[in-house]
């Protein structure tokens, strides 16, 4: 989501998510740093002073300071530290407590994923069967809708389109978002068949929203209230379907102005709570399901979203995903490095940033969570890994894995990767050169020029370096036949980054290549340099409100005849295929998080130059 997701680390975020993932770090005011919690002896005392340490650097950083920060720390079942450091409100200088809540964004997916798990214990569902047997008004256009499983949207392999970013983020509660968004898919494609990759995606979280009314006759927040906020007495969690009048509350500081930010996609991003709450959460994940003598889920349910769903999948580039059931990784790859099996999940939301780890054989879990604007990934790795090796679970702590770039080799041949790949962010151009170097450069949406990004060359371990860039570059192909038999070949540019604490890398599909079609037609052309302006997202949405509703474009890549190009500072700059004089299609197959979000953009006719929609946002011409 917008963060919401999404999807491993902020900087891989794009779209609209960026936009909801950057800027409200960067207008926080300066504040006055405080903090509360638990002052007993702990017994996690270099731990624990690392952190505190680490956040007091992060609220006090005078080019980006952070308003609030939470934190929290499991051992079995007893919570070793909590803290709450900064303000819950700039202008009132409030000191955030262990009861401030703050949005934790997709960590709500886990409440989505035992939701699913509680229904199947119930025999309401089952996690394979076509969720169009529980939703029999679910429709698309594509054909193969009918074989997305539950199982499908909570590993984030259903091939919905991304998220419905209308009204998704806003400064008052807007309702009927999870049915706006299966409205909206009836009238769209597919961006891949059901379990052939997994593509960060937040629709198929609202989906189960869909699936939790239709089996129980209980909207979502209030089947997640009774079956699960409830028995885990997390009494400081909640959905914000409506203004709260009771709680403390942590608050995002814009342009001079204090809001509430709320949610309105609930199951996949729209919990507010306090890690000491989340803590409860993990006692219950370490538990099998049980918390304190009371099982909430079954064991099978716990063991089915500790799982890794990406076995299966036909067109994984990126070994180092391995998706769970509504975790990001349940081989989490820090850990992974350490020889521990953890479990992660990260959320964000347009002002917030949190990280929830779970270490099961440990019996340790750990939930941070903030504003905008520090590392939490970072920080959530260097604790966890510091704790386990304060208590004795490893020994030392993994070898950080190296930035630097080896020697120069040759022998790789680029002959076939120059071109134009495409993504759900902004269209990435190679330039493949004689002697097995390559440039890459990247669209710059707001100037309409291809900017560098850097030369690289090949080297020894197989990757393509710049001396001046920490990230390495490559290119993979993935062929092979669809269960429908039909052959494919993508190529991917691939990118390798050391992300959080530095313990391992983690390569991502950054782009598609993409051959040129036939012309654009004239229908298609005489669009070509129009500006569209949204026309129906709440005035109080978050773009409207902090960007003022900028207008997206339309035109084409003189280099990639037959695709159309749109998007602006918001939506991120997507390339479509013509389908029809009146539809535009997605034009990539992007595992991991730079295929997420795409769209289908439509005109109301062949001949229509004054309404446009996308997703279920409709534009004007401006």
């Amino acid at each position: 989501m917008p963060k919401l997701d999404c999807k491993n680390e902020d900087a891989f975020r794009a779209g609209r998510r960026q936009f909801l993932g950057y800027t409200g770090a960067g207008m926080l005011a300066t504040l006055l740093p405080g903090c509360s919690g638990n002052d007993d002896s702990p017994p996690y005392p270099q731990t624990i002073a690392m952190g505190q340490q680490m956040i007091q650097q992060a609220i006090s950083n005078a080019q980006q300071p952070v308003a609030g920060i939470s934190i929290a720390m499991l051992k079995g079942s007893t919570v070793v530290w909590q803290q709450a450091f900064g303000v819950s409100s700039v202008p009132a200088q409030t000191a955030a407590t262990t009861q401030t809540r703050f949005n934790i964004g997709s960590v709500s997916k886990l409440f989505a994923a035992l939701a699913a798990a509680i229904l199947e214990d119930r025999g309401l569902i089952t996690l394979d069967t076509p969720i169009v047997q529980y939703l029999p008004t679910f429709s698309m256009l594509s054909p193969e809708y009918a074989k997305i499983t539950t199982r499908h949207l909570l590993s984030h392999a259903s091939g919905l389109p991304g998220t419905n970013g209308r009204n998704l983020f806003t400064f008052a509660p807007v309702a009927g978002y999870a049915a706006d968004t299966q409205a909206e898919l009836a009238n769209t494609h597919l961006k891949h068949l059901p379990g052939e990759l997994a593509v960060y995606c937040n629709d198929g979280f609202t989906m189960i929203e869909q699936i939790v009314l239709a089996r129980t006759g209980q909207s979502f927040a209030s089947f997640v209230e009774s079956s699960i906020l409830a028995p885990l007495k997390m009494t400081n969690s909640s959905y914000l379907t409506s203004v709260p009048t009771a709680g403390s509350f942590s608050y995002p500081f814009a342009n001079g102005t204090q809001y509430q930010e709320f949610v309105n996609a609930y199951a996949t991003g729209g919990l507010s709570s306090t890690p000491a709450d989340m803590m409860n959460l993990a006692q219950m994940f370490l538990g099998g399901g049980m918390f304190q003598g009371q099982r909430v889920v079954s064991e099978a349910g716990i063991a089915q979203m500790g799982t890794d769903q990406s076995t299966g999948l036909l067109i994984n580039p990126s070994p180092e995903w391995r998706w769970g059931l509504g975790w990001d990784s349940v081989q989490q790859p820090a850990l992974a490095a350490a020889g521990l099996l953890g479990w992660e999940k990260d959320g964000g939301t347009a002002f917030y940033s949190s990280e929830f780890f779970v270490v099961p054989k440990a019996q340790f879990a750990l939930m941070v969570t903030g504003n905008s604007g520090y590392d939490a990934r970072k920080l959530a790795e260097t604790l966890v890994l510091s704790a386990l090796k304060e208590d004795g679970t490893i020994a030392a702590l993994p070898a950080q894995v190296s930035v630097t770039a080896p020697p120069v080799a040759s022998g790789a041949s680029v002959a076939n990767a120059g071109g134009i790949y495409g993504n759900s962010d902004s269209p990435m151009q190679v330039v493949a050169n004689p002697d097995g170097s390559v440039v890459l450069n990247q669209w710059n949406g707001a100037k309409r020029v291809w900017t560098q990004v850097g030369a690289y060359q090949y080297r020894s371990d197989g990757w393509w370096w710049s001396n001046s860039d920490s990230a390495s570059y490559r290119f993979v192909v993935a062929s092979g036949t669809d269960e429908s038999g039909n052959a494919f070949s993508y190529r991917y540019l691939m990118k390798r980054v050391v992300p959080g604490a530095g313990y391992a890398y983690l390569t991502l599909a950054v782009g598609q290549q993409l051959a040129p079609l036939a012309p654009l037609d004239s229908a298609w052309q005489q669009r070509l340099g129009t500006q569209w302006t949204l026309t129906n997202d709440s005035p109080t949405a978050v773009p409207i409100v902090i960007l003022g509703n900028p207008p997206a474009y339309l035109t084409t890549l003189s280099e990639l005849p037959g695709y159309v190009l749109y998007g602006n500072e918001d939506l991120r700059y997507q390339l479509f295929v013509p389908l029809s004089d009146d539809r535009g299609g997605m034009s990539v197959k992007v595992p991991g998080n730079f295929g997420r979000d795409l769209y289908e953009i439509r005109f109301a006719s062949a001949s229509s130059a004054t309404a446009l929609t996308l997703g279920s946002s409709v534009y004007a011409l401006a």
